[in-house]
């Protein structure tokens, strides 16, 4: 009698199979139409074809709704196109083809490079191979059979491939119909499974396994999807970001630009660097009678960061400059601060600190530089120089519930004045490698864990909260904030994090209420992070349409006649008068050109004065993106204009002051 196996199933149920039994068989004793519809099967968390035999443990049925989906989807997605572009031009080599985020691509070996022209017909082939609707089948060849029959087809990178699998694994070849390939798995049941939601993206050029001593080979980038309507969306989001990529608009609204000779560092215009500063003000109002502002230098010699570590493991990524010493003093190393940390535990060492005294919030708009490869820059998103707003706070261990709370309410309040309503905070627990005893990281997730509930409870459910086992820092465990913009796209932005690490590297202590020397608790804190980045998620999000508090320029007063510009003048003083920022356009140009241009540089409101508004001292208000045009008096005009562009923080203020 063949050898059982026992299957414990999603519901808690417990099945015995013969030994051998694949997972089709499973799923086809579940149901015939839950085996119509399996993609592969899991077991304890694998994914492997329904061909494969089963083994005990927890089985799952992986069907098109299992979020596991769809990276098989797009696995054979990309197959099926790798086989469609070998029918299309035959001697092209294929080469290695993963599975990425929202997509798939595979790097192809041909003597004239893939065009844009040329993926429509590559999609129009690579539906015919669906439709086709051959199984995926899978046979395991020796090293010699498969550098024999890819070095007969020709298949030189395959055979590089082959190679390079390390001696002892299995080398699968999976086929779907005649055409094979070299993959390690797992695939759906046949290439119909796949479905028509998939669209080929882009070709790029790509060296072979990313050296540029290598050849140049051409990637084809797809996306694929479950279902026609997530592609359709997926498309969707990805033409409205193209609308709204804040380099586009930085250009349009004359913010920064970026140029050879800096790469990675941003050229602010004028009024690129009035509304980063009005971001920088608004979070220093948000900091004041809670945080001290420092500042720690730029430079700072080596041994700081061998003490902190940063010299170990982050030294690849910093500005590092030898100074050739005097006659009295040696060859230094100097390196441009990558974080604001050891200078502010530096500060906090400056003087003996008491438990009176604590908590110690230091915050710093910090110029900060990190060396990011080339090929990883983008905008302001990505940049080697960056102001971070960061904070660190010196507790004791039994501040430190109280403090991370704090500070979750201090980065949700920011975050609901610049309109994000969708938060998710998830703690990272502890990874593998680490410092501290188990004893602390028992205590910070405990503490952390406890804090994650209230976090939810009080927030009534509108925030949502999980858990990032692993992926915490190596010296403490974190919170991560991450906020949805306006088209649905998720960025991470704040953080919290627990150190015991290098409050101890520096020696860091206070004075406990026993006169003991004790180490505090230190805690990193950031809301926008970067700076840079988070004013190009905000005009990515608005696409432009600044809110008017926000907007570097907020009105420009545009006259229709020339003797309408002595009131046009007036209106702009009043308007500067009440704090606003204000331009004038006495051009003599047709009035719908003036509207039409300022448009295009985003400024929120244009008002428009002719010689009825002189005579009745009123304004003609049109606001960005919409035709409506609203008339009022100057003083009512002015106040309300004056309301609009007052910051929610300010207002906060005003309305306590009179309550």
């Amino acid at each position: 009698m063949a050898e059982a196996v026992s299957l414990t199933f999603p519901d808690g149920s417990v099945r015995q199979f013969a030994a051998g039994t694949t997972g089709r068989e499973v799923a086809e004793s579940i149901s015939k139409s839950l085996a119509k519809k399996a993609l592969a099967f899991a077991v304890n968390g694998t994914v492997r074809d329904l061909s494969d035999p089963v083994s005990e443990g927890k089985v799952e049925i992986v069907t098109r709704t299992d979020p596991r989906a769809l990276e098989l989807i797009r696995h054979d997605c990309a197959h099926v196109m790798a086989e469609a572009v070998q029918e299309l031009w035959p001697g092209t080599q294929v080469t290695i083809g993963p599975v990425i985020d929202n997509g798939f691509y595979y790097d192809f070996a041909k003597d004239e490079p893939f065009t844009p022209e040329d993926l429509p017909k590559i999609e129009k082939r690579m539906k015919e191979i669906i439709q086709r609707n051959k199984p995926f089948t899978k046979e395991i060849w020796s090293r010699e059979k498969a550098k024999e029959v890819f070095a007969s087809k020709g298949e030189k990178y395959k055979v590089e491939l082959v190679d390079a699998i390390p001696e002892g694994q299995d080398l699968k070849i999976y086929y779907q119909g005649d055409w094979f390939d070299l993959c390690r798995g797992p695939h759906m049941a046949s290439t119909g499974q796949i479905g028509t939601a998939f669209k080929l993206m882009k070709v790029a050029g790509a060296y072979w396994r990313g050296d540029s001593n290598n050849p140049m080979l051409t990637r084809i980038y797809g996306t694929a999807w479950a279902e026609q309507e997530d592609l359709d969306n997926y498309l969707h989001v990805l033409a409205e970001a193209e609308k709204r990529d804040h380099r586009r608009l930085g250009r349009e609204m004359d913010l920064f630009h970026f140029q050879e000779e800096g790469p990675g560092v941003v050229f602010w215009h004028g009024k690129g660097w009035r509304m980063f500063q009005s971001l920088v003000s608004y979070m220093r109002r948000r900091l004041e009678g809670d945080y001290q502002e420092v500042n720690a230098p730029q430079v700072l010699d080596k041994s700081l960061w061998e003490t902190s570590g940063h010299w170990g493991w982050y030294r690849d990524n910093m500005f590092k400059v030898t100074v050739a010493g005097d006659e009295t003093d040696d060859e230094r190393v100097f390196a441009l601060k990558p974080m604001n940390c050891p200078g502010h535990i530096q500060i906090f060492k400056h003087g003996l600190k008491s438990y009176r005294e604590l908590p110690i919030r230091l915050a710093e708009f910090g110029a900060v530089h990190r060396y990011e490869p080339s090929g990883a820059l983008h905008g302001l998103m990505r940049v080697r120089g960056f102001t971070q707003d960061d904070a660190h706070i010196f507790c004791t261990d039994e501040q430190m519930a109280a403090e991370c709370l704090k500070i979750n309410d201090l980065i949700l309040s920011v975050y609901e004045d610049f309109g994000f309503k969708e938060i998710v905070v998830k703690l990272s627990t502890r990874p593998e490698k680490r410092v501290g005893s188990d004893d602390l990281w028992d205590r910070a997730e405990r503490v952390m864990m406890d804090v994650l509930k209230t976090i939810e409870e009080q927030s009534g459910g509108r925030i949502k909260t999980g858990i990032l086992p692993g992926e915490g820092a190596f010296y403490g465990p974190k919170f991560e904030y991450t906020l949805k913009d306006a088209i649905g796209r998720e960025w991470q932005c704040g953080t919290t994090q627990v150190d015991f690490n290098l409050p101890e590297r520096f020696g860091a202590f206070y004075i406990d209420q026993n006169s003991e020397k004790t180490q505090p608790v230190m805690i990193h804190r950031a809301i926008c992070g970067s700076m840079e980045r988070f004013l190009g998620i905000l005009i990515e999000n608005f696409a432009g349409h600044m809110p008017l508090w926000v907007s570097p320029l907020q009105v420009v007063v545009a006259t229709i006649t020339s003797e309408a510009d002595a009131y046009g003048q007036e209106v702009a003083e009043a308007l500067r008068d009440a704090g606003l920022n204000v331009e004038t356009d006495f051009r003599n140009e047709k009035i719908n050109y003036k509207v039409r241009e300022h448009s295009v540089t985003k400024v929120p409101v244009i008002i428009v004065c002719g010689k009825k508004e002189a005579e009745e001292r009123s304004v003609n208000i049109r606001r960005l993106g919409s035709q409506a045009q609203v008339s009022m008096s100057l003083e009512e005009a002015v106040a309300a204009l004056r309301d609009e562009a007052t910051a929610p923080d300010l207002k906060r203020k005003a309305a306590a002051r009179r309550g």
